[in-house]
């Protein structure tokens, strides 16, 4: 699910609700926002909670207001802007979570959405690992005059955008209603892992290799039925359309990282050693 996650709280805490609301034994967070950030914050239920590396790696979009600290005329703001997109190095912020090692980014794309006096408000379409407070500040910089970031949203993690928020109460009522025996609300909050996946390259195998897949085996390539698209990293499928798992593409094989189907539930089509 995607909570529109409010101003004040971690990103930990308000997983921590989720879980606390739903009684389940896991949740967390995909892409952790500051405690002033506000908007989209993936979190993954139970099982789902296994694919939170791969949905991290996906690109994010935010809406940002920067306070310059000198007026600056919008032609100069533009240019900068432009000067910004494509890739950039990044050192990040001193509180980050990370080593404050230098980093190469892209800035898909940086908009221009309204200028008042000094406040800027932007959108930026970034490679996850952008940091956004500091991308203000070098921006700020190459203008010559300074400049901080003052508010930011997150509008978009990966494929999930502000179209499938909910509030943390909007959570709480469906829950009430599920217990009641209405679930309606609830399950239209619940997205499939599938549908978050979607930009990954899809593997079909055959149902012979899912429970060998289940206890960690390899899959090889008689196992495979569909290999479509390209890229290292790729969904593996069932031929019914069920998300087994994520995996690594190793020549013609595929190595599973994570895996979402429970042993024994497919036949076993393998033979172990005596």
């Amino acid at each position: 699910m995607v909570i529109d996650k409010p101003r004040g709280p971690t990103s930990h805490q308000v997983s921590a609700w989720v879980k606390e609301i739903l009684g389940i034994s896991k949740a967390g967070h995909v892409g952790t926002l500051d405690p002033n950030v506000t908007g989209v914050l993936p979190v993954g239920l139970e099982k789902a909670t296994r694919l939170a590396d791969f949905l991290h790696e996906q690109g994010k979009e935010y809406v940002s207001l920067m306070l310059l600290h000198k007026q600056v005329d919008r032609t100069k703001i533009e240019d900068v802007l432009k000067e910004f997109t494509g890739e950039i190095f990044q050192f990040p912020p001193l509180r980050s979570a990370v080593a404050r090692n230098l980093r190469k980014r892209s800035i898909y794309s940086l908009k221009l959405m309204e200028v008042k006096d000094r406040h800027v408000l932007f959108k930026a379409d970034v490679e996850s690992g952008v940091y956004i407070r500091t991308l203000c500040r070098d921006m700020g910089d190459a203008l010559l005059v300074g400049a901080n970031m003052v508010e930011l949203r997150r509008t978009r993690s990966g494929p999930l955008n502000e179209s499938y928020l909910s509030t943390l109460q909007k959570l709480k009522d469906a829950f009430t209603l599920y217990r009641e025996g209405d679930e309606k609300l609830l399950s239209s909050m619940i997205i499939d892992p599938e549908q978050v996946t979607k930009d990954y390259s899809r593997v079909v195998v055959k149902e012979s290799a899912i429970d060998a897949m289940a206890h960690g085996a390899t899959i090889f390539r008689k196992g495979i039925l569909e290999d479509m698209g390209e890229g290292k990293t790729v969904r593996i499928m069932s031929p019914k359309g069920e998300l087994l798992g994520m995996g690594t593409r190793e020549a013609e094989n595929i190595k599973p990282e994570v895996v979402l189907v429970d042993r024994d539930v497919y036949p076993k089509g393998w033979k172990s050693s005596s």
